[in-house]
């Protein structure tokens, strides 16, 4: 790019700049401003011909009034505004191909699965996917959006940018309603993100990692997850090594509760247990899943398993040796449920600041393809998408905001844990 190029660019940049300034959305400003100067012009043209006595100079000026408001109408309504903004912006970012061409906004709409969401077209110039992840961020500041989601169109040809205004930030609280409860067999429901609710299906994603770091929510999102296990009709298994402190007596009631390694144990076993037998009678009926099972038999229900600080529970540090011995039991049984427990209905949700090998070992962690992270650092990030996202994403002093392995950022609900 010459220095021509560049001045012309940030004389472009400018007028959009003001503009911006003058409204908040670029494209709404020139549009109003150019849907002005076209009624402005429509009424000069009534009002010359209604003044004009000549018959066949006022029968043209009627005709020329009739074609300016047709296709100036039109022109206005389908013309995209801001295309050049656009390509000039992420030029300044540095998303450009091999040769220093940035991508070419086609058009924009609203997506038809959800008003809030516009997605924005881009003739993506041979730019990998990969390049317009690492430019997120950059692209969110630009462009003044937060984007819910990019995916690849037309083969690999177009770039689909999913974004919502800048502007529409998510709410730091959230208040869990009756309402708020999917009504789906075992669909859960995290959050809220700018996309609308965000849910996991636990007959298709089995298990759930949670991580994060001191005070980012993990546990109020646990505990929200299995509130609706609970209101669903599943039994749940929980390990709290804190003497069960962390979870009022109204979960002790609805709950198995497990505050020793020996009563862990031994559920973990009777989970095991239970696998085993599901497995012979789902054999014998050949149904491949819980599902299929309680449409022709009694309904059995899903059993859910959760920690909420997996480190207190797997933690070999320092250990003895009949300690390890009691631990690798309870790793071999956790894995045979994360390995086995999906078609059965058996499922785990742990929770742990750090699940790095020392925690929760790559056999366990490796089959739980759910995964959410609260705020981090990069390093902590990294352990549990296999990204730094979370540290890019989240806001440093953010409580209850999340995002999923997928990229989706989310604010969890708060509830009252009297309501289980």
């Amino acid at each position: 790019m010459n220095r021509n190029e560049r001045l012309q660019m940030r004389k472009r940049d400018a007028f959009n700049g003001l503009l911006q300034r003058l409204n908040g959305t670029p494209d709404l400003t020139i549009k109003l401003a150019l849907a002005a100067l076209y009624l402005a012009i429509a009424v000069y043209l009534w009002a010359q011909q209604a003044s004009v006595e000549i018959p066949a100079l006022k029968h043209l000026m009627r005709y020329a009034l009739t074609v300016y408001l047709l296709f100036g109408g039109a022109a206005l309504l389908l013309y995209p505004i801001g295309l050049r903004m656009a390509r000039d912006r992420l030029q300044c970012i540095g998303l450009v191909n091999h040769a220093g061409i940035p991508p070419d906004l086609l058009h924009k709409c609203r997506d038809s699965g959800n008003p809030r969401v516009t997605v924005w077209e881009f003739n993506n110039r041979s730019i990998p996917l990969e390049d317009w992840e690492k430019k997120r961020p950059a692209i969110e500041t630009t462009l003044g959006i937060n984007i819910v989601k990019l995916a690849y169109a037309r083969g690999k040809s177009r770039v689909l940018v999913y974004a919502v205004p800048a502007g529409e930030d998510l709410p730091e609280v959230l208040r869990w309603g009756v309402s708020c409860l999917s009504r789906e067999s075992f669909v859960l429901v995290l959050g809220e993100g700018y996309a609308g609710p965000v849910t996991v299906n636990l007959a298709h994603v089995p298990h759930i990692l949670l991580g994060g770091s001191t005070g980012s929510g993990k546990s109020v999102l646990l505990k929200l997850l299995l509130m609706q296990c609970i209101k669903k009709g599943a039994r749940v298994f929980i390990a709290d090594f804190k003497g069960g402190v962390d979870f009022p007596k109204v979960w002790h009631d609805k709950c198995r509760m497990c505050i020793t390694e020996e009563s862990l144990l031994d559920t973990l076993d009777r989970l095991v247990a239970a696998l085993e037998n599901r497995k012979s009678e789902f054999a014998a009926l050949g149904c491949p899943n819980i599902d299929s099972y309680n449409k022709i038999r009694r309904p059995l229900p899903r059993l859910i398993f959760a920690c909420d600080e997996a480190a207190e529970m797997l933690d070999k540090t320092g250990a003895d040796a009949g300690r390890k011995k009691l631990l690798a039991q309870i790793e071999s049984r956790l894995s045979t449920i994360a390995r086995q427990g999906r078609a059965f209905g058996i499922h785990l949700i742990l929770a742990t600041q750090r699940p790095d090998a020392a925690v929760i070992p790559g056999q366990i962690k490796n089959n739980m393809d759910f995964r959410v992270c609260g705020r981090a650092d990069n390093v902590l990030s990294q352990i549990i998408l296999d990204s730094t996202d979370a540290a890019d994403q989240i806001p440093k002093d953010a409580r209850g905001r999340f995002i999923t392995g997928d990229g989706t950022v989310f604010q969890g609900y708060l509830f009252d844990e009297s309501v289980i």
